[in-house]
């Protein structure tokens, strides 16, 4: 394997990582080769950051909408449109 292809698949299975490590816990493994890997590359920890902050986000707004209710009449009219909709087809 070339350094450039060995370098995009560390960097491939350290997004992988990232990722992982917010929905489940890593493997003592996966901890190491990740924290070796983040240690030399610069994008892979602009990645992770920008990941944490794209989830935390999702999810004060996942939070906010939780307990959002769509009203009756809307839910009807959405349904009529739907229901047109596969009658077209």
């Amino acid at each position: 394997m070339n350094p450039i292809t060995k370098i995009a698949y560390n960097c491939q299975k350290a997004t992988f990582l990232i990722e992982k490590k917010q929905l489940s816990p890593l493997t003592s493994r996966e901890k190491m080769e990740l924290k070796i890997h983040l240690a030399g590359c610069a994008v892979c920890r602009l990645f992770q950051q920008q990941s944490i902050f794209i989830n935390k986000m999702f999810s004060k707004t996942a939070d906010h909408y939780a307990n959002t209710k769509l009203d009756e009449g809307f839910k009807s009219r959405l349904q009529q449109k739907i229901n047109q909709q596969l009658n077209e087809d």
